[in-house]
């Protein structure tokens, strides 16, 4: 099972201090939570994707590129990729060359987002949100698999002998979660082309979520991928630690009180009670995880948000502290002996790549470039 974080990369006032960070050092703070992620023992580092203020991360391949850079082992992801306002050709060539310059550590969460001011600004209609995400997905899948593509659709021009580059690292695309909060449209389409699925898992109570789960599950296994207890489940969940739950409770109330997201709402004790939200020990947080598989099961990926709501850079580095030495190694060795032989890992590149028999050159060679016209063998002597 993998275990890591997410972010928002939401720019949020300290309601301890009123101070509110700059975008650059809210990049920098970024930066230095994946690397201390990897540093700790985590496996995935995701990031997400906004297109307005509060929000920095308008451009998560740049920065997971910067990332791969910096690291060696954690798996790079993102928590979500807008499918629906993004053009599927140009999703399919940055993650394709994100996927070379991390030798493989990526995947990717298809999402709609949660802004719907960012319909327009791409010019689409957020109306057409689901039909949106299908076919855009439909065609991204075609782009990854087949070398020349001939495509047409209703919401972007026509295709015609396209060729998108560079080619998938070994001929094997990036693996997909398909992230919904409700949407059982998306929950299908994951079951359908046998993807991931991924819950955010955080503002809704645990019979949503075990609603939409066993939903995809069924589906999964209707369409042939597997029995429904191997499908690919992700969970999302947020956590607050210290030593002693009483301190974690006060330290973190301010920032719950006053929070963009469900500040001045219900109360941190009644939001703990009604959500996967867990603020306390680490035998606490896990006790609530391990928890998670009562009513979703056995499932590939666990990522905990640790730096909403304005919580400084240095706190958010002592939670992964507490994750990788106190609370990961637990989860990692429970949920191991509670996991059937027959349910599957998360899928990494090397897995998908075995699964495929090999690592393949993918790469499409043109007889002439479109620039100088002239062939290869001209252009190299």
């Amino acid at each position: 099972m993998q275990f890591g974080i997410f972010t928002v990369s939401d720019i949020t006032p300290d309601p301890t201090t009123g101070r509110t960070p700059t975008e650059a050092e809210r990049i920098k703070a970024v930066l230095a939570i994946a690397q201390k992620a990897e540093e700790v023992g985590l496996d995935v580092f995701a990031l997400g994707e906004h297109h307005n203020p509060p929000f920095f991360s308008s451009s998560p391949t740049t920065t997971l590129a910067w990332v791969a850079a910096k690291t060696s082992s954690i798996q790079l992801s993102t928590s979500t990729t807008l499918i629906t306002t993004n053009d599927p050709v140009k999703i399919a060539e940055d993650y394709a060359m994100l996927q070379h310059l991390a030798d493989g550590r990526v995947d990717l969460m298809m999402g709609r987002g949660n802004t719907g001011p960012v319909y327009p600004w791409f010019g689409k209609d957020i109306r057409d949100g689901i039909e949106l995400a299908v076919e855009n997905y439909a065609l991204l899948r075609r782009l990854w698999r087949e070398d020349v593509v001939n495509w047409e659709g209703k919401f972007r021009t026509p295709l015609q002998g396209f060729t998108s580059t560079p080619r998938p690292l070994d001929d094997v695309p990036p693996f997909v979660w398909h992230g919904s909060i409700r949407s059982p449209q998306i929950a299908e389409q994951a079951a359908y082309y046998g993807d991931g699925f991924f819950h955010n898992h955080i503002f809704w109570p645990p019979e949503h979520t075990q609603r939409m789960v066993e939903f995809y599950r069924r589906r999964y296994e209707h369409y042939g991928h597997g029995s429904a207890d191997q499908a690919i489940v992700g969970l999302g969940g947020q956590v607050f630690m210290r030593k002693r739950s009483q301190d974690a409770v006060e330290e973190f109330r301010p920032y719950f009180d006053v929070a963009p997201v469900y500040g001045h709402g219900p109360s941190l004790e009644e939001f703990t009670e009604q959500t996967p939200l867990t603020v306390g020990s680490p035998e606490q947080v896990i006790e609530r995880t391990l928890g998670f598989r009562d009513y979703v099961g056995d499932y590939q990926r666990q990522l905990f948000l640790i730096d909403h709501a304005g919580l400084p850079l240095k706190t958010v580095l002592e939670q992964l502290d507490l994750l990788g030495e106190e609370v990961v190694p637990v989860l990692r060795k429970e949920f191991a002996a509670l996991k059937p032989a027959h349910v599957p890992d998360a899928p990494t590149h090397t897995s998908l790549v075995a699964a495929a028999g090999g690592a393949k050159d993918s790469t499409v060679y043109a007889p002439a470039d479109s620039v100088t016209g002239q062939a290869r063998e001209e252009v190299e002597a």
